[in-house]
């Protein structure tokens, strides 16, 4: 039988055999007492790879980013995001649930909003009949926007808008990597950009868990309480920060080849009947819509088992492929000629 190919998300990936020794060998501690050398390690790279003073270490995406926003907020304010933001989907409304905020969505371009959209839904402060704005939290790379990149001068731009109306800024960058890879930039660019940074080491970077929040010294300390009420405080954790590091040491440079393989995904995809639309492939995520008249999700589905296929539905008729370092060359050729060879009259 063959391998199943899973390219419902990068974050399948399993450990390397490199990162697996890593984790054998880490140094550990209790982390609630901050006494986990290998987890203070890891804090300590990732707030110096972004600038910023202080970083602490989450063992998810979601809570990370949950954790930040609930320091940067207070119950009954108002964040700002784009409606395809990940925080507003796939976070289990959790900025209600947790922070008592609600979300302004903007309807921006593949989950990329401007700095005039941004100034436009700011609430007046001074008009107490609509919840008060105080954050504007950014995705980068887009998930729902097929792993599109921001432009850094918007960024700077939203920047402004956020200054000079006293608002927070966040970074959701669990694929940051990727757009790192992509436009060639040191990520300390995105360090001055923003209040607080949350970067993911189990997507891309094929580290079995964990998420990182980076900012001010008095922000991450605010954050260790947050994240002990929201019970993420580990104890040997260093097992998994020594994967987390063993990640960012050897696996960013490698991003480049899902890239690539994302790219030839698309062309193919692009020239097939069937398909609809392909979305512009940036990174390691391809978007696409069928075209129903001539494959039906269903049929789709039934082609895909022929060959151990597994990709994700994104709803609206949108299908998602992610590439990941688990997605070897074979498999890979196996995927490009199953497109290839998939047609219909």
């Amino acid at each position: 039988m063959e391998t199943v190919i899973n390219l419902v998300s990068d974050t399948v990936t399993k450990p390397t055999q490199g990162m697996l020794e890593a984790m054998l060998e880490a140094r550990v501690g209790d982390d609630v007492y901050k006494e986990d050398p290998t987890v203070n390690e890891l804090e300590d790279k990732v707030a110096k790879l972004l600038g910023k003073e202080a970083a602490l270490f989450f063992p998810s995406g979601t809570m990370a980013n949950q954790a930040a926003i609930k320091v940067h907020t207070q119950p009954g304010q108002q964040l700002i995001c784009d409606r395809y933001a990940h925080i507003f989907h796939y976070e289990g409304g959790g900025v209600s649930f947790n922070s008592g905020v609600s979300c302004r969505l903007v309807h921006g371009e593949r989950g990329m909003m401007t700095a005039d959209q941004v100034a436009q839904v700011i609430n007046p402060p001074d008009f107490y009949h609509s919840p008060l704005t105080s954050l504007v939290c950014i995705e980068n790379t887009t998930n729902k926007g097929g792993g599109a990149c921001w432009s850094v001068e918007e960024l700077k731009r939203i920047k402004q808008v956020c200054a000079q109306n006293g608002l927070g800024y966040h970074l959701d960058g669990a694929r940051l990597w990727n757009a790192l890879a992509v436009q060639g930039q040191d990520a300390r660019v995105f360090g001055d950009l923003f209040d607080s940074i949350s970067v993911c080491l189990s997507k891309g970077l094929g580290a079995p868990v964990g998420s990182v929040v980076a900012g001010s010294k008095d922000f991450v300390q605010q954050l260790i309480r947050v994240r002990k009420v929201f019970g993420g405080g580990m104890r040997q954790a260093g097992y998994l920060a020594a994967a987390g590091i063993y990640a960012l040491d050897n696996h960013r440079a490698r991003l480049v080849e899902d890239h690539k393989k994302a790219g030839e995904l698309a062309k193919g995809l692009a020239g097939k009947n069937w398909v609809q639309s392909v979305e512009p492939c940036e990174t390691n995520i391809v978007i696409f819509t069928l075209d129903e008249s001539l494959m039906s999700s269903d049929k789709f589905v039934q082609e895909m088992g022929q060959i151990q296929l597994r990709i994700s539905q994104m709803g609206e008729g949108k299908w998602r492929m992610v590439t990941h370092l688990d997605y070897t060359d074979a498999m890979h050729d196996r995927v490009l000629t199953f497109i290839d060879r998939l047609s219909v009259a």
